[in-house]
């Protein structure tokens, strides 16, 4: 719980530093969210309009069939004459004509009010311009009508001009309307979205775009702006989801070419079918490279201006808008605060840095196609980088604190715990170090005490070089065992070992497991005896005590050494149990309490004997974990009975026969015990149990 604390605590330090980014949204790092955002469009690819939207496009081969433009205005007069008599139902112009010519003037402007439906076009500019008068007073019957403004709004965060090129007012006095073709690219001089505002001389004026899908949908366009900017923009029932700087952003349909297209030439020679541009809304401009008016986009780099244009009208008849708006805004929020938070949740709970680095992985392609299925569905555009970014700070910051704090501790206590617990348990150790408790804890536990007999005798008989190279051959198969069984090797004493099982980390069979080392130390110890009798060495004896029971485990020692050991009463319990060994002459004594946990048939139990060991006042019940003899258990609980029933004469016969038979040392102890009450009778309040004078 403590380590998820801290792995969470990093991903709320992570959330809210992106989410300041997030809220100031510098330059370069909105770049690389706006460069992210436009690979959506790469991967969904392009679209086809339904709209009847179409391009007429000043082209390559207009120019060549045509001559070089700009052409004259007779020309351009045939080309609007025929827009009009195709059908078409408003013709926008992405051009401005603000040099007189003449005569061809004259027929330019009759075409335009026969046709009735064009919308020229003009451009605001920062540099000084003169303006006609005439042209200025045409203009103001241009800017948007239906105005409604908050009570408490002192400003606009329109984007303002003060200079403006205008068509010659011989052109605007008949054209339909008029509408600016200004566009913005963004810092990277990528188009993403199309004003469809600006404000000029304290008015608001509509785009080109704009202007158009006014006559397309026969309603004047109404614009409330409240104190933060542009609050709703609409015609009638139809609404554009603008900024508050009254700009759309633009779902673009693909490169240059995806609208339906139309050259010039046909339409001035007549040669385009009639249903290509009836009940149309026909954006005229130019789409050859050499008079360069294109715009890099997503899709393309030199996207044909004009396409702009019918992209804004396209996207508001389809009602296909990128929706940028609360919902997106909340999402957004909610990605940038909530995902890293979530990563550094899971990678508490996973072991290591490659499978953080797998958590990651998934968490942030969960996220961009959770992010991709938004646009391509539902074309809610939310941020991509910096949700991406927070669970990248979240990522490094976790696997930093896993690496320098974590792990870390987990390879301090590898180097510590490595001589003397499992590999498996060191691996365990080393993923988790937070399940060990060091500082001392309670816990019930298994203890296995072994020694060798007569010791003493045998080390007298040795060089030290003998006994040291005795020794390593007896310690190390029983090290290796202890540790095979997922045990503990708490210490050497001497000859003895002592090994704790059930800590420092958990292990449900811990009696069996103690037992099973056991087993094992007396057959190697076999093995071992077979290989110094070859070599004309001493065989050596062993005794084994296990016990289970409550401890205190934990590093105890001094400031300058210490070592992860157990001490209690049960660990005392089980260094008696070896030590009766002697007495018994048995190899393994087992409690009763260990005894009772131990339900592997494989092993097999006698109870011999309910003894008072030294230091405790209460008898404590042994049993012998049968290595052989196991034929003798039967008639032994019947001889043990007798005993207990103070029927001596009868476990005396019992015993006689099983020492003699099994060569029980056992059997011969009980022997010698039921002569001696024979011979002189215990108290009348004896109760069986023996207390042993020795440790």
């Amino acid at each position: 719980m403590k380590k998820s604390i801290f792995f969470i605590l990093i991903g709320i330090v992570a959330a809210l530093s992106v989410f300041i980014a997030y809220r100031l949204s510098p330059p370069f790092l909105q770049h690389l969210d706006n460069k992210l955002k436009d690979s959506r469009f790469l991967l969904r690819g392009p679209t086809k309009p339904v709209s009847k939207v179409v391009v007429v496009a000043i082209d390559n081969k207009s120019i060549n069939e045509l001559g070089r433009w700009p052409w004259s205005r007779s020309r351009v007069a045939e080309l609007v004459k025929n827009l009009a008599a195709y059908g078409v139902k408003v013709s926008a112009l992405d051009i401005v004509f603000s040099e007189p010519e003449g005569k061809g003037d004259t027929l330019f402007a009759a075409s335009l009010e026969s046709a009735g439906n064009v919308v020229l076009g003009y451009f605001f500019r920062d540099e000084d311009q003169p303006v006609e008068p005439a042209a200025l007073e045409q203009l103001s019957s241009a800017k948007v009508k239906l105005l409604k403004l908050d009570s408490d709004v002192t400003s606009v965060p329109i984007n303002e001009y003060k200079n403006l090129t205008l068509n010659i007012p011989q052109l605007g006095a008949k054209a339909l309307d008029f509408g600016f073709f200004n566009q913005f690219a963004d810092s990277d001089g990528v188009f993403r979205k199309s004003p469809l505002l600006l404000l000029y001389n304290g008015d608001i004026f509509p785009s080109l775009a704009l202007k158009a899908l006014r006559y397309h949908y026969k309603s004047e366009i109404m614009l409330n702006i409240a104190v933060f900017g542009v609050s709703t923009l609409s015609m009638g029932s139809h609404t554009l989801p603008v900024n508050e700087h009254g700009e759309l952003s633009l779902n673009y349909y693909g490169p240059t070419g995806s609208f339906t297209t139309v050259s010039a030439v046909d339409v001035i020679k007549k040669r385009v079918e009639p249903e290509l541009l009836k009940d149309s809304i026909a954006f005229v401009g130019a789409t050859e490279i050499g008079i360069y008016d294109v715009r890099n986009t997503p899709f393309d780099p030199a996207l044909p201006g004009v396409e702009i244009h019918a992209t804004v009208a396209a996207n508001s008849i389809e009602n296909r808008f990128v929706i940028k708006d609360g919902r997106s805004a909340v999402l957004e929020m909610l990605s940038i605060l909530a995902l890293p938070v979530i990563l550094s949740l899971l990678l508490s709970l996973v072991p290591g840095t490659l499978a953080g680095l797998g958590i990651f992985a998934a968490v942030s392609a969960l996220f961009i196609a959770f992010n991709y299925l938004l646009f391509s569905r539902y074309l809610i555009d939310i941020t991509l980088f910096y949700p991406l970014f927070s669970l990248s700070l979240s990522q490094l910051g976790s696997e930093a604190y896993r690496n320098l704090i974590v792990e870390k501790k987990g390879r301090s206590l590898k180097k510590a715990f490595s001589s003397y617990v499992s590999p498996d348990l060191v691996r365990q150790i080393e993923k988790d170090p937070d399940k060990l408790v060091l500082g001392g804890e309670q816990r019930e536990i298994s203890i296995l005490f072994s020694d060798i007999r007569g010791f003493t005798t045998l080390s007298e008989g040795l060089s030290p070089q003998d006994l040291v190279r005795l020794l390593n051959e007896y310690l190390n198969p029983m090290t290796r065992i202890v540790l095979d069984e997922k045990g503990t090797l708490d210490k050497f004493i001497g000859d003895a070992v002592m090994a704790i099982y059930n800590a420092p980390l958990d292990l449900l069979d811990h009696p069996a497991a103690a037992c099973r080392s056991a087993v094992r130390m007396i057959e190697t110890l076999s093995e071992l005896n077979s290989g110094f009798s070859a070599r004309g060495m001493n065989t050596i004896d062993i005794g084994i005590g296990i016990n289970t029971g409550p401890a205190v485990v934990g590093n105890m020692g001094a400031d300058i050494r210490f070592d992860y050991t157990a001490i209690g009463d049960s660990v005392n319990l089980a260094s008696r149990l070896e030590g009766l060994n002697k007495y018994y002459g048995s190899h393994i004594l087992v409690s009763e309490d260990a005894r009772k946990m131990v339900n592997d048939e494989r092993f097999s139990f006698r109870e011999i004997d309910s003894v008072k060991v030294k230091g405790k006042h209460l008898p404590v019940v042994i049993y012998e974990l049968m290595t052989d003899k196991s034929g003798i258990l039967a008639e032994f609980d019947t001889g043990l009975s007798s005993y207990r029933a103070r029927e001596f004469d009868k476990a005396e016969k019992i015993f006689a026969k099983l020492a003699d038979i099994f060569d029980d040392e056992v059997s011969r102890l009980y022997l010698e015990r039921c002569r001696e009450y024979l011979a002189s009778p215990p108290p009348e309040d004896w109760d069986g149990v023996y207390t042993a004078k020795t440790k």
